[in-house]
């Protein structure tokens, strides 16, 4: 398929710096990418050359979806506006969301994105207890609208960030590598879960006036792709309920299915919140999301008089996508995928461990992965140079996106669409161990390219000069054929 857009890429940056603030975030700022289409796990830049994407947790089931597509393009052909009329797709799609959440969350209200979400699930909160204070996790992001970037520290503690607010109290973030209480700082068997939870009780005994919630990413990804010890939040939700507070999940980023064993990241630690905030991969790349609570906290906010409204969350356009997206979910067995691509792709990331004094820890649970790079295995310094080096060159040898973050900017991040294969996990393998060895400078290690015919090669576009080579390596066994620049 030829390129979508036709002005030159140099007349697209200059626009940008022209008009786009310089604050907006711009994936590899130095040599940015033109990407000008998208299918399944794959984009495509201006001049044809595909880049694997291990990015993208926002077009979850692949991106340009036809059944996603078709779903949007018919409604939009039929009827868009606003949810203060009746029409079934906002009504299927609260009725299919409270159908797979646990407990009584069985009360929707919808947003058009994970910072609305939050910020709504605030209000719920403080209306039903009747409370300010809430208790976020370092290192959290919860969104770019005021009131969450105020419980974000991920956002206030940058230099030149807002300062926090005396009503916000952050507790450690559950690290158990390189967090306040690290596995190798205490014996084997040792609950770590309880220390941090520890921390939380301790601030619910020091708040002045109550806490109205304790807010947590079910698997914080900002800060590095956190997977909290067990038992962490059973024991903070049952110290929070006790003092009168409430619980909010933020699955905006991990849900619906990326975990792999459940389909909402919360339910793996045996807990039920009391309120669920839901975005990204529900629509697919169309702006949708959701608060799920309870009938009674829902009852609490309504009890105020004080209708709500939002003149696009729950248009009809973004719940048809919704509801197309939680079908192809099912019928597609995506998160059966997530489970069994992820665990192999983690196996094989724990072999590089052993191979690699760069790699210190790998984590993550179906589709959620994260690899942290170290410069010292033993006092666990990050190599946040190094992570740095490794998206790039990802990016321009093995034309593979991925990204990093934690606090210190030096775990390797991958969250891919949920179509994303065993195939797909091998060439990621090959194109990181690859980084890592050259990196490491470890000739052992170096992987061998050998040419092959230009009868093997993919199409690409006429305007790119292309070369197939096969890379030969233990983890793709019989080699995988990658399309690289001339």
């Amino acid at each position: 398929m030829d390129a979508l857009e036709d002005m030159p890429k140099a007349d697209t940056i200059a626009l940008r710096n022209k008009h786009i603030g310089k604050s907006c975030q711009l994936f590899y700022r130095a040599d940015p990418l033109k990407i000008v289409r998208g299918q399944g796990q794959y984009m495509y830049d201006e001049q044809g050359a595909r880049y694997l994407d291990c990015i993208n947790n926002v077009a979850h089931v692949g991106h340009c979806h036809p059944k996603v597509v078709e779903a949007g393009r018919r409604q939009l052909a039929t009827l868009s506006t606003n949810n203060r009329f009746l029409h079934d797709e906002l009504v299927l799609c609260a009725r299919t969301l409270a159908e797979k959440m646990p407990g009584r969350l069985s009360v929707c209200y919808f947003v058009n994105s994970g910072s609305e979400a939050n910020d709504l699930a605030l209000r719920l909160a403080r209306q039903h207890t009747g409370r300010h204070e809430i208790i976020t996790l370092d290192h959290a992001y919860h969104g770019h609208v005021s009131a969450v970037m105020d419980i974000s520290p991920y956002k206030f503690n940058q230099p030149g960030g807002d300062p926090k607010p005396d009503f916000v109290h952050v507790a450690p973030c559950p690290d158990v590598y390189r967090g306040k209480y690290r596995d190798c700082d205490y014996p084997a068997g040792t609950d770590l879960g309880e220390l941090y939870a520890g921390e939380v009780q301790r601030l619910l005994e020091r708040s002045p006036t109550g806490v109205a919630a304790f807010i947590a990413e079910s698997l914080q990804s900002c800060g590095g792709q956190i997977i909290p010890p067990p038992n962490y939040f059973r024991r903070v939700y049952e110290a929070v309920r006790a003092a009168g507070g409430v619980t909010i999940a933020d699955e905006v980023q991990v849900g619906f299915g990326r975990i792999g064993t459940h389909y909402w990241a919360f339910e793996p630690h045996q807990v039920i919140p009391d309120i669920v905030t839901i975005a990204k991969p529900m629509g697919n790349g169309h702006p949708v999301g959701a608060v799920v609570t309870t009938p009674e906290i829902a009852e609490s906010f309504a009890s105020t008089g004080v209708c709500y409204f939002n003149t696009y969350g729950g248009n009809p356009v973004s719940c048809a996508i919704a509801n197309a997206v939680m079908r192809v979910i099912d019928e597609e067995r995506l998160q059966e995928n997530a489970l069994l691509v992820g665990r192999y792709l983690l196996d094989q990331c724990r072999t590089l461990a052993a191979e690699y004094e760069l790699v210190g820890d790998v984590r993550g649970t179906g589709l959620f992965v994260g690899i942290e790079l170290v410069s010292d295995r033993q006092r666990r310094l990050p190599a946040t140079s190094t992570a740095k080096a490794v998206v790039e060159r990802m990016k321009t040898v093995h034309r593979i996106l991925v990204s990093s973050d934690g606090p210190d900017d030096n775990v390797v991040k991958l969250k891919p669409p949920m179509v994303f294969t065993r195939e797909n996990a091998d060439e990621f393998l090959v194109g990181f161990r690859e980084c890592l060895a050259y990196l490491q400078g470890n000739e052992k290690y170096q992987l061998q390219l050998q040419s092959q015919s230009l009868s093997q090669q993919q199409p690409a576009s006429p305007a790119m000069k292309t070369a197939t080579v096969r890379v030969n390596h233990p983890l793709a066994p019989g080699g995988l054929t990658l399309i690289k620049s001339a």
